[in-house]
């Protein structure tokens, strides 16, 4: 694999993290505002991010391993 390639991916990988911790934040205050389908949404969406996190960081692992 191209050290480009593995670069890009933690590129991505570290861009899903600020986007799944904003998303969480959010859920967090919309649940604080008692808008609970609001944070459901947030969360949902955060959840499905994480989960494909998850899955990039073992494609990382075994790029670099």
């Amino acid at each position: 694999m191209k050290p480009k390639t593995l670069n890009a991916l933690l590129r991505v990988y570290d861009q899903l993290d600020v986007i799944t911790r904003h998303l969480y934040d959010l859920a967090e205050i919309e649940l604080e505002l008692d808008a609970f389908d609001d944070a459901s949404l947030l969360q949902t969406r955060a959840d499905i991010l994480y989960e494909q996190m998850e899955n990039l960081a073992v494609v990382i692992a075994e790029l670099e391993g």
